[in-house]
């Protein structure tokens, strides 16, 4: 009898590194599956079963552990099933052990949240904390799971599409990226900004499919002389390509860099793995014999490694008729570490050493269950976040409105910054602002857990140049240039005398 197509994928990602028994194990926890879900079908109007056995495809090529992609493709048995919940637990109890039903158990409590707003935000940060520190395997899964529900949004009704796609992007997305999960982080922010910001997304993927092929095609030219130079220094190369910015990541920089795709250096960069932290010094020592480097544009991530241990050299270059590229030279380790984070520690590895170093990383973790557990208050909680100075959300602040919106902005933005991110009108009406009930000047840096309230002068007639001493977002500047570029050529009107036409 033929193999399910998605069951066979699953088992020719595990065969090479899994055992008989294992492999086995996955059959039966496929069976188990469709047991569960028979007669199911999901929104899209597919069979239920495809989107657990999507998880663990996930799982899989994450190359986790055998536990991790039994529960993934379980995750979903205690909850969406016909089956009674303790029948249920007992079975996986013994076809699968402790181990896989305590983490198809954890991934259970991560679900539905019955809040709105502020409280809704702060419980899913409460509970992916909380799992973190129980078991951070429960979180991989969840990330697995959510990138498929992503991936198939588009049949869901438009409010909750994008209700779940700024949650992603709130929420999943910067705990991903603060475990080091580099890959997951750009699936999550992709899929989501597609649906949370559809004009945005609109705009970007055009721009991407203007300048990428010429792009792209450029680079193949810098690989290949790359390529040629290393080898002839006896620089062994273990993989060089072009890869391309994440459509989010791209969004968020055009954001700085006064939406100008031509300022962009990264847009496709060229990535080089070789064998040791040597070869890369030695590589990059090549690579400026040949194209010298942009002042200030080297990076060396492997002496100082970011926040979430991501680690490479960086270095960006004038090369051929005056085009810049950026290059990233890393080993196979940092390669595996900024592609899957801490997520790596686990792979094939459930238990042994690898696993318990990735513990120890995990401290800041357990430290924030601990006052998840002692502080009730939503704002209160994100305000403790932002005293013990735990960076869970790099380079981001999160504030809220006086509805419980949240509202997404860049570490020391503003409330004119706020003012923008809600409306144009609200900006350029912005007269003062409360911040936590309190009034505060329209420059004061905002922290995570604050509620600003913005208070509109309908009578003002629009933003002060001033402001363009302070504020942060790209957002903000555009819209206070633009309106004082309008301002200009109103005035002029006024002080020029008309042009007359001859004749």
């Amino acid at each position: 009898m033929a193999m399910e197509p998605r069951l066979e994928t699953l088992i020719g990602l595990l065969r090479h590194r899994e055992s008989p028994a294992n492999l086995a194990l996955v059959r039966r926890a496929y069976q188990f599956a469709e047991r569960a879900h028979k007669g199911q079908t999901r929104i899209t109007g597919e069979p239920y079963l495809n989107h657990p056995l999507a998880t663990a495809v996930r799982l899989a090529e994450m190359k986790l552990g055998i536990s991790v992609v039994l529960a993934g493709l379980l995750h979903d048995v205690l909850e969406d099933t016909t089956l009674p919940p303790e029948e249920v637990r007992q079975e996986l109890h013994k076809e699968f052990g402790d181990d896989v039903l305590g983490l198809v158990e954890r991934v259970t409590k991560l679900g539905k949240v019955q809040y709105r707003g502020i409280d809704r935000y702060v419980e899913n940060l409460r509970r992916m904390f909380l799992a973190m520190a129980q078991d951070v395997r429960a979180i991989f899964i969840k990330f697995a799971d959510r990138v498929h529900n992503l991936e198939t949004l588009d049949v869901v009704p438009e409010t909750k599409r994008r209700r779940i796609a700024l949650e992603s992007l709130d929420i999943y997305a910067p705990i991903a990226n603060r475990l080091g999960m580099g890959e997951i982080r750009g699936l999550l922010e992709d899929h989501s900004f597609k649906h949370a910001y559809p004009k945005e997304y609109a705009w970007v993927t055009g721009l991407l499919k203007e300048r990428l092929p010429k792009k792209t095609q450029y680079l193949e030219r810098i690989r290949k002389l790359t390529r040629q130079d290393l080898t002839m220094a006896g620089i062994k190369i273990l993989e060089i390509h072009g890869r391309t910015k994440h459509l989010y990541s791209l969004y968020k920089k055009l954001l700085t860099h006064d939406k100008d795709i031509d300022k962009i250096h990264d847009l496709a960069a060229l990535r080089i793995v070789v064998p040791t932290v040597g070869d890369c010094y030695a590589a990059m020592g090549i690579i400026h014999q040949r194209w010298h480097p942009l002042k200030g544009r080297i990076k060396d991530y492997i002496a100082q490694p970011k926040p979430n241990g991501y680690q490479s050299l960086h270095t960006t270059v004038f090369c051929e008729d005056g085009e810049i590229v950026e290059i990233q030279i890393r080993t196979p380790e940092m390669h595996e570490e900024a592609e899957y984070g801490i997520a790596a520690h686990w792979q094939y590895d459930e238990g042994g050493k690898r696993a318990s170093l990735a513990k120890e990383k995990l401290a800041w973790v357990k430290e924030l269950a601990k006052i998840q557990r002692e502080i009730q208050d939503s704002r209160q909680f994100l305000r403790r976040l932002e005293d013990m100075k735990i960076d869970v959300f790099h380079n981001h602040i999160f504030v809220f409105t006086p509805n419980g919106d949240v509202i997404d902005l860049p570490e020391d933005a503003t409330p004119v910054d706020f003012a923008y991110a809600i409306h144009t009108e609200v900006g350029n009406h912005c007269s003062g602002a409360r911040i936590n009930e309190v009034m505060s000047a329209l420059g004061t840096p905002l922290k995570s857990g604050d509620m600003v309230e913005i208070i509109l002068d309908k009578n003002r007639k629009g933003p002060s140049p001033d402001w363009l001493k302070f504020v942060k977002t790209g957002n903000a500047r555009d819209k206070i240039k633009v309106h004082s570029k309008q301002k200009l050529a109103d005035w002029l009107k006024q002080v020029l005398p008309p042009v007359r036409k001859k004749g």
